[in-house]
């Protein structure tokens, strides 16, 4: 059995995942729950948000966030690529930053319009 709070709408419902029984779900007001309880411990995914290094913005950091989930074990090497990213301005929302990360599936995308500066 495995104690989880759902994180998929504000309600916070408390679930009970029985993984000795298929992982039978309990505790949760909507399907979402029981989705989001037998995920998350066969399969547990997250989406990645941070920032990487940019030059020629106003700012020396952009942020990013991957364009879909991906596999929790992935994170700390997502976040690792991360690190030697740099963009350069002008950068808009949905540029690419990183394309399919680590093979993941998943883009590593702009969330926010940075022009450039005349510095």
């Amino acid at each position: 059995m495995k104690d989880l709070i759902c994180i998929v709408c504000p309600k916070g419902c408390r679930l009970t995942v029985d993984d000795q029984n298929g992982y039978a779900v309990t505790g949760n007001t909507c399907p979402r729950g029981e989705v989001y309880g037998r995920n998350e411990l066969e399969n547990p995914v997250r989406v990645v948000t941070s920032t990487v290094r940019i030059s020629g913005a106003s700012q020396n950091r952009c942020p990013v966030k991957t364009n879909a989930a991906v596999a929790k074990n992935k994170v700390k090497d997502i976040m690792k690529v991360l690190d030697d990213v740099k963009l350069n301005a002008p950068v808009k929302v949905g540029d690419i930053a990183v394309e399919n990360i680590l093979n993941t599936g998943a883009d590593v995308v702009v969330t926010k319009n940075m022009p450039q500066t005349n510095k």
